[in-house]
């Protein structure tokens, strides 16, 4: 009896020190069965509640589910699982372990309805859950989450969460949404002026909107505090508008530069005004379509490596087609520019019904490398990745094109050519190869720039329309021949654009832009910045 004994306390003693693991997860499983009798959705909220008020984190699968629609009831024994709806069928799963249980029949389940407000309810939940994981970037997503949804429930989990944590970053978010809470709560009025003054302080939409909604609902120092600070943050936000505006413009300006440098070069040395420009970009892009279409089928590996492969085959490919046409239409029609004018424009429709026939007229998709995609922030200045890359491209194409331009026996032959035609061929200076090779560069750069343009633009047949009239009014505002010209001009005309979109909208701005460089040329014909000495040649 006494081994009996002494064998049974040792047995409860070993249990005791398991059963507070058992215990939580049967606990856990009491509350999610009772969603299978939950007759309205506010049980159903009341059981989400409970749910998450547990903490643990394995409650965010079924709280997940419930509100993906996949949380459901098997008919036969009323036990609740999440499902997968395949069709015909449920593949059902554990609700806590996520464990693959079978297969059945849709008839032989109930899903669980939720609303949207039961949806909010359940994020609000999953945000005070997570406040307390692991990860940082999961508990900073939380008390974002927090901050837009306030609830005066939360404070008390905000204020374990902040006791607790040690990222700097995310206990200055936590804190705000602390202050977001303690506005919409019955908090004495003392701690709500402190909560506008550090929501205030935040400075952003996010902080705006809140203050608003406090102003409409508040009365006496709150209201007031809310006022003034939503006039600080007002004048903030405008000086980031500006910036905002600079930044989209520099954009734009680093595609108009892009699009409009290899134009520069051929007008300039050959004067010959090449209507199927934006048709050599088009190729470029196109080119960037079939590599990433090899390499997603061949090597998927690579696809991170796609435009860096894409470049030069974009290049070579443009330029091939640019040496044709000079060789084949161009140099046939030299000091006809009206002739050549139409030609070129021929050429520009017989290369978009070549890509029409060879891949469509739909538009293809061009896939964007990882380290191209997704966004940072700089203040209130959202940035995109590839909008950044290109612009670091056109610089860097931009300063190799003026190193060959200034540094290399082509370049010195080039704008012996632009500067004095006649006087280049009496020194042996074969013009007509110039002229070639000129057009070919020029082509090749386009179609390097469409590699660029793929990534932020619809890869069609009309491609190149969309950049040929923008890139002759760069050419023409900054100077023809001129790449400084045509870098300021870039920049220049694509700030412009952004700032008045605002005000005039696209098309009307565009056309403002247009009226202002035609009057800009009336006064400055040969653009901002004219070569000196060129022999103008009929």
């Amino acid at each position: 009896m006494i081994l009996l004994r002494t064998f049974g306390l040792t047995l409860l003693l070993l249990l005791a020190t398991l059963l507070p693991s058992n215990a939580g997860e049967a606990e856990l499983r009491a509350i999610i069965a009772k969603f299978a009798t939950a007759s309205n959705f506010s049980a159903t909220e009341a059981l989400v509640r409970e749910l998450s008020a547990t903490g643990d984190p394995a409650v965010e699968r079924p709280l997940s589910a419930l509100a993906d629609g996949n949380l459901y009831v098997r008919r036969a024994d009323s036990l609740v699982f999440v499902g997968k709806d395949d069709g015909a069928n449920v593949a059902l799963l554990d609700s806590l372990t996520g464990e693959a249980i079978g297969e059945v029949d849709k008839a032989d389940v109930t899903k669980i309805k939720v609303n949207n407000t039961l949806r909010r309810v359940i994020r609000d939940a999953m945000g005070t859950l997570t406040l307390g994981a692991k990860d940082p970037a999961v508990r900073l997503s939380a008390a974002d989450t927090m901050f837009k949804t306030p609830d005066a429930g939360n404070i008390a989990a905000l204020d374990t969460a902040i006791a607790s944590e040690a990222v700097a970053s995310v206990k200055a978010l936590l804190e705000q949404a602390h202050a977001a809470s303690v506005l919409v709560s019955d908090k004495p009025e003392a701690d709500k002026l402190a909560a506008v003054a550090l929501i205030g302080a935040r400075g952003d939409r996010d902080a705006l909107s809140l203050l608003t909604s406090v102003e409409a609902k508040s009365t006496g120092a709150v209201k007031d505090a809310a006022t003034a600070a939503m006039a600080r943050i007002g004048s903030t936000l405008a000086l980031w508008d500006a910036v905002q505006n600079i930044w989209y413009g520099v954009s734009l300006g680093s595609v108009l530069l892009l699009a409009a440098i290899g134009l520069a070069i051929t007008f300039g040395v050959m004067g010959v005004i090449n209507m199927a420009h934006g048709e050599m970009v088009m190729l470029g892009a196109y080119t960037t379509f079939v590599v990433q279409n090899v390499i997603r089928t061949s090597f998927p590996g690579l696809f991170d490596w796609s435009l860096v492969i894409a470049l030069p085959l974009a290049f070579l490919v443009a330029a091939l087609v640019g040496l044709a046409i000079e060789r084949g239409v161009i140099r046939f029609l030299y000091g006809r520019p009206l002739e050549t004018l139409l030609a070129t424009w021929g050429v520009s429709l017989i290369l978009q019904q070549a890509v029409r026939t060879l891949f469509g007229p739909s538009n293809r998709e061009v896939g964007n490398p990882s380290w191209m995609s997704g966004s940072f922030d700089v203040g209130q200045l959202a940035i995109t990745w590839n909008r950044l890359w290109i612009l670091v491209f056109a610089l860097a194409v931009f300063g190799v094109l003026l190193y060959v331009m200034k540094r290399t026996p082509w370049g010195l032959q080039m704008r012996a050519v632009t500067a004095n035609r006649r006087m280049a061929a009496s020194m042996g200076i074969r013009t007509p190869w110039v002229d070639a090779l000129t057009f070919a560069l020029g082509s090749g750069i386009a179609g390097i720039a469409g590699v660029a343009l793929s990534q932020i633009d619809n890869v069609s047949p009309n491609l190149g329309q969309s950049y040929i009239i923008d890139s002759f009014m760069v050419v023409v505002f900054g100077g023809v021949g001129n790449l400084w010209g045509t870098f300021v001009g870039a920049f220049s005309l694509g700030i412009l654009n952004k700032f008045l979109e605002p005000y005039a909208g696209a098309v009307l701005g565009k056309i403002v832009v247009l009226v202002l460089i035609i009057l800009f040329i009336q006064k400055r014909p040969r653009g901002m910045f004219a070569l000196k000495g060129r022999a103008v040649e009929a």
